[in-house]
Formats: structure tokens, sequence, C-alpha cells
């Protein structure tokens, strides 16, 4: 199910949804403080190169890292559900559940399936439950963390009645 390609460009024409599970401003504020915080404290004992060194390093190795957090990109394209660069045709779909914070937690805790495909961001408090219906298939379901899980299940679900 998974395929190395980047999940092709959303047209509103195709889409049934779309989103990118980015990171909200206030933990890019929260990480460029921390990171000014800590190349300060390295400034702080050196000089000529070494007082700016940290600042030119840490800083975008810090907005790298962020960028990379948040580049996981779900949609339902052409009967297809991407996320990240797995791929679910939508006729394998039995059922689509949205999930409240907790009950993203409950199909995460203890009772979860070793088996199941989880794209889980801690910062979004929602979550899809996608049930599979593929007897070939070992993996039992998918959970897919999403800022608008009605939505996302709805366009599952829809996409699938339309195939």
């Amino acid at each position: 199910m998974a395929a190395p390609h980047p999940p092709p460009a959303v047209r509103p024409d195709t889409a049934g949804y779309a989103e990118r599970l980015a990171l909200p401003w206030w933990l890019w504020l929260l990480a460029v403080v921390v990171t000014l915080l800590l190349a300060a404290e390295v400034w702080l004992g050196g000089q000529g190169l070494r007082a700016w060194l940290p600042f030119a390093v840490l800083l975008p190795l810090m907005g790298l890292a962020l960028w990379w957090l948040g580049r996981i990109r779900v949609a339902v394209v052409d009967g297809v559900l991407h996320v990240d660069d797995a791929r679910l045709p939508v006729r394998y779909v039995a059922d689509a559940v949205p999930l409240d914070a907790s009950g993203r937690r409950e199909v995460l805790g203890v009772a979860a399936d070793p088996l199941a495909f989880v794209v889980q961001r801690p910062w979004i408090p929602g979550a899809v439950q996608v049930v599979l219906a593929d007897p070939a298939d070992p993996t039992p379901y998918w959970v897919v963390s999403s800022r608008h899980p009605v939505r996302l299940a709805a366009a599952l679900l829809a996409a699938r009645d339309a195939g």
C-alpha cells in the first residue's frame, strides 16, 4: 500500500479532502525562544566566530526540524487516501470513524492492535480510524491525525460510495 511517490498536487475539482499536519504557530514561537536561549548560552563563552556561530547553526536547524515535523499531508484524491507517502484505495475502506482526543487515546491505548498503521501528531487532538476490508492485508485499521476528523471521514466514505 505504501508508495515512494509524494501525493499528487491536490486540485479542488478532484479532492474530497486535503490538509497538512503542520505545527501550530505557538510551537514555532516556543522553539525559537528555546533555540535563542540555547544559542545565547553558547555565545556567552565565545568571542569572534564562536559568538555568532551558534545562532547561524541552531536557528536554521530548528526551522528545518519543525518543517520536517509538520510535513505530513493527508488527502482524499481520485479515490485514494494519501497519508504522507502511504496510499489506500478507498475501495478497501469498510468504515471511517472520526475520533476526538479521548477516542484517539482509547484507540491508541493498551487495546491498540500492533499491526495498525498509525500517523499520529500529538499537537492535533482529532483523528480518524479507517477500518479496512481487505482480507489480504494484515493491517486491521489506520489511525490518522486530522484537525477536521468529521470532514475527513465523510470524504472517505463519500469517495468509497462514489467508486
